[in-house]
């Protein structure tokens, strides 16, 4: 396929019609009517019969798991997306085939062509965008807390690991960010977009690299991604060839460049470029505004608990004082009170929310500060335990509460643990490895 297509070979044909009904699948041009409050449920209606088909190929084709999953807490390579993956290659090649059954004589489709050329364009830059703007406001990946702080660096996953080196540096996020709004903005201009898609292949092929090197679950979403840029890059190969193997004279492109005839379907590129900057922008508002309110809510300090890390003293549990032992993993050693009702002990215990060795929990102390209720998340009704709790001094807790059929009661000592991570440190002169 060329900038502007008036014939290609059949194998060219063929591929145009697999990828024409496979972005439109992937991508489902009705997702732009996501963020809009009235019409979000349109492009779920639709996901509707190709869920069913995804559901019924696994159970007599694919067998990826006896029980697919849907819904992946943040993951978007569950074993539903992989069968939903599969799905979508298997409906655009049975489409493109039949399409040649069909239309055996057609040579080229150049509207359609133009038409998906600006579904990829406007998708690709609406995702750079979105993803850009978060990193440039240092909000997609947070600095890590005291609890990640205070897990051993062997206990984390990659996936965890990455994301901390990226939080960690405000800089780095914010940098990585400029280069994904520098993608959308390329891309958004007609006159830019080979450029912006350029760019783009190098922006998520990073991406892609950092998903499959560091086991980031968002490995199906970014190839899709990378692949799209691609597509986009292609449509220009024979002037990029030209200028920069063949060192010859090159056209100007006429990818993006749709001839009108009648008055009125020149308001068509108007209306178009409205209605995505209308759509994407609420979207986009949606997002800014949930990432917004974590950022603040991650430095919200409960009173009177004092965030910190807290030694256990003394753990009795049912009347039983158990000393503290490294090789007895059930004794709590240490608290931690993270901002925003968040916190951690070191200990194992599955009623809890286990990771990284660690176990987790959303505490909510009463106005009086007599009382402290520990939750498994914060938007649970019941509370896991309720403590009475004192405060006799400013860096000491003390604990009574009844977990379950166990009691418990429990003397914490704040410690003035230092983490040197805290620091952000840089450095113009080294003069050792540090």
């Amino acid at each position: 396929m060329n900038s502007n297509p008036s014939s290609t070979s059949f194998s060219g044909i063929i591929t145009f019609r697999f990828a024409f009904l496979y972005f439109i699948l992937f991508f489902n041009p009705l997702g732009y009517f996501s963020g809009i409050p009235v019409l979000e449920w349109l492009p779920q209606l639709v996901r509707l019969p190709f869920d069913a088909l995804t559901f019924f190929l696994n159970d007599r084709l694919f067998h990826i798991k006896p029980v697919l999953n849907q819904f992946g807490g943040g993951s978007g390579d569950t074993s539903f997306g992989w069968a939903q993956q599969f799905t979508f290659l298997i409906l655009s090649g049975l489409g493109a085939l039949v399409w040649t059954i069909a239309d055996p004589k057609s040579k080229s489709y150049p509207k359609l062509h133009y038409w998906l050329c600006i579904l990829v364009r406007f998708t690709l830059a609406g995702v750079s965008f979105s993803y850009g703007i978060l990193k440039v406001f240092a909000m997609q990946m947070h600095f890590p807390n005291m609890s990640q702080m205070a897990t051993p660096l062997g206990d984390y996953l990659p996936m965890r690991f990455s994301w901390m080196f990226i939080g960690y540096s405000a800089p780095y996020q914010i940098f990585s960010g400029l280069a994904e709004v520098a993608v959308g903005l390329l891309l958004f201009w007609r006159k830019t977009a080979l450029l912006g898609a350029l760019l783009a292949v190098g922006v998520f092929a990073n991406v892609v690299m950092l998903n499959y090197s560091y086991d980031i679950p968002v490995k199906i979403y970014s190839s899709n991604l990378l692949i799209a840029s691609i597509f986009l890059v292609w449509q220009e190969r024979n002037r990029l060839i030209s200028f920069f193997i063949q060192n010859s004279p090159t056209v100007p492109s006429l990818l993006f460049e749709k001839a009108y005839s009648i008055k009125w379907q020149k308001a068509t590129r108007i209306v178009k470029t409205a209605f995505f900057l209308f759509t994407f922008g609420f979207t986009l508002a949606d997002t800014f505004s949930y990432y917004q309110d974590t950022k603040q809510q991650n430095t919200k300090v409960l009173e009177p608990i004092r965030p910190g890390m807290y030694h256990v003293e003394l753990f009795v549990k049912n009347g039983d004082t158990i000393p503290e032992s490294l090789a007895d993993s059930l004794r709590w050693r240490d608290v931690i009170f993270d901002y925003n009702g968040q916190g951690s002990f070191s200990a194992q215990d599955s009623s809890f929310r286990m990771r990284y060795g660690r176990a987790y929990f959303s505490y909510q102390p009463d106005s009086l500060g007599s009382k402290l209720d520990w939750k498994i998340s914060a938007f649970d009704r019941e509370s896991l335990v309720s403590f009475a709790m004192q405060i006799p001094e400013d860096d000491r807790i003390i604990l009574n509460g009844q977990k379950g059929v166990d009691s418990l009661y429990l003397v914490l000592k704040k410690l003035n643990r230092h983490f040197q991570i805290t620091e952000r440190q840089f450095h113009w002169i080294s003069e050792s490895n540090r």
